[in-house]
């Protein structure tokens, strides 16, 4: 089988994966193609989480990349983190979506602005092997996050929520959320508050199940509370304080994203080289047609280039250099090349492309989701175009 590498970065970019980083990888990429894998076909045609294997992944520490050592978790840097993620999604991005949504998406924000006693508690339950979801985006709130409805009352020491929350990963299983809701809409920016929330609170009800186009081993469902009562100690960097936790936990995970679609991308461009090695079409492999190698050519290099933006991004961000332009153009490129890489191999497989016997097509629907969730790519060019157009803002990183 032809295997793509997964980059080092040239000599010039200043880093590769350390000794450690390459165990690791290889660790996940064994384990994925052993448990993952050869299963992630039927999963998607059953619409199913396949819990045990979840399990499986909390035992090798896959499910808790996201706790820091002083927690009693590995100690993972973003980079090192990042690279697990595109293992995975290289198997199956619904796994992946559930690993980023719980130890990186939802976590993040008790990372970013939580106290010790907040991140105790948080951490520790993940230790025992709790899942987690992030509770954001609204029915009339996606792009438009902070248009939040979801309101939060003060009640003496205590907050009360109420408001529904859509499309949250993870929301038919996870044990604890982050919640931002707002005090009051008219407030803007300085009444949005985020909470840890524990799902046995009373009133905290998970709603429908949303049928997806992709990434279908994952649980999306919307999250309901009504009258939640959560102890003042559990409002995370304190009232009205939770704009700002919440921009720099989208910047991580656009990170996070992007890792997840470089390994969408790699494993269809990945069926698409086996496929066009085997596939005979007058008298010879269609992988000697100019046609093909072209395309081919093409479809590695966006995925090296994906690859290689990310690295970048996981890289500034451990070397506590700005990284927020950085994460949002791997993002988006790398959104945008897990759709077209895809959407090539389906071409290449031609029509046994299309059907489910073989694993492009669900490549390709896995995609989609790229380019739309943690900000759509059109958002992310507005945000890149109005950096770049700030006066003293662009700053090149090396």
């Amino acid at each position: 089988m032809n295997t793509v590498v997964n980059s080092v970065a040239a000599e010039g970019f200043g880093f590769k994966l350390t000794e450690e980083q390459e165990m690791i990888r290889q660790m996940t990429a064994e384990f994925a193609d052993k448990e993952i894998k050869p299963f992630a076909g039927e999963w998607d045609i059953k619409d199913h989480v396949p819990m045990d294997v979840l399990k499986k992944m909390h035992d090798l520490g896959l499910t808790n990349v996201g706790v820091p050592a002083e927690y009693g978790g590995q100690g993972l840097d973003n980079l090192t983190r990042y690279t697990v993620i595109d293992e995975i999604s290289q198997r199956d991005a619904g796994i992946g979506t559930t690993i980023v949504a719980s130890s990186l998406l939802a976590t993040d924000p008790v990372m970013v602005g939580a106290n010790d006693e907040q991140k105790k508690w948080w951490f520790g339950r993940m230790l025992e092997g709790a899942m987690c979801g992030f509770c954001l985006t609204e029915p009339g709130a996606g792009s438009d996050a902070l248009g939040m409805s979801t309101k939060c009352t003060k009640d003496g020491n205590d907050w009360i929520l109420n408001g529904t929350k859509q499309f949250i990963t993870n929301g038919g299983f996870a044990k604890q959320f982050t919640v931002f809701a707002t005090i009051d809409k008219a407030m803007g920016n300085k009444g949005i508050c985020c909470f840890m929330v524990d799902k046995d609170f009373p009133g905290v009800k998970i709603g429908k199940k949303e049928e997806k186009l992709g990434i279908r081993t994952t649980s999306t469902t919307e999250v309901i509370f009504e009258d939640v009562r959560v102890p003042g100690w559990m409002c995370i960097a304190g009232e009205g304080k939770g704009t700002p936790v919440l921009m720099e936990t989208l910047d991580f995970s656009r990170t996070a994203v992007a890792g997840m679609a470089t390994g969408i991308a790699t494993g269809a461009l990945n069926a698409a080289i086996d496929y066009s090695n085997e596939r005979k079409q007058f008298g010879k492999s269609i992988s000697s047609f100019q046609a093909i190698q072209f395309m081919l050519a093409d479809m590695a290099t966006q995925t090296e280039a994906a690859r290689l933006l990310y690295q970048k991004a996981a890289w500034a961000q451990d070397n506590g250099l700005p990284f927020k332009m950085l994460s949002n153009m791997a993002k988006m490129y790398a959104a945008d090349t897990a759709m077209k890489v895809s959407i090539d191999a389906v071409q290449i497989f031609g029509g046994y492309g299309y059907v489910k016997e073989y694993p492009v097509e669900k490549f390709m629907r896995d995609a989609k989701i790229m380019q739309i969730f943690e900000g759509t790519v059109q958002v992310q060019r507005m945000v890149i175009g109005k950096y770049l157009t700030t006066a003293g803002k662009y700053t090149y990183t090396y």
